[in-house]
């Protein structure tokens, strides 16, 4: 007989606390080939031209398309409590976010 007990199918996550702190970023690239997706999560700070990829994330095209839905799921539930989140049209990257270029 099989044993019944509810917590034979639990995942016990561990989240270090440098994990936990998570990383910022305000610009995801994402790419994909015929067996992968990859996001790259960038911060772009105001003012440098450079920028850094801050964490990549290598997914099988079925985890992409549950992330995609899972994340959908997520802004609708927030815009029923927050309200509608503006959308707005980004047509370059936003490399001086409308401030001072800096100088050396």
């Amino acid at each position: 007989m099989e044993d019944q007990n509810p917590n034979n199918n639990q995942l016990n996550i561990e989240l270090s606390e440098d994990v936990a702190e998570g990383i910022y970023s305000n610009l995801a690239i994402i790419t994909h080939s015929p067996t992968e997706f990859v996001i790259d999560f960038i911060k772009i700070m105001p003012g440098v031209p450079k920028a850094r990829v801050k964490s990549r994330i290598v997914l099988t095209p079925q985890h992409a398309k549950r992330l995609m839905k899972a994340i959908a799921d997520n802004v609708n539930k927030f815009e029923q409590v927050h309200g509608k989140i503006k959308d707005t049209e980004v047509n370059a990257l936003p490399l001086s976010f409308g401030g001072p270029t800096a100088q050396a």
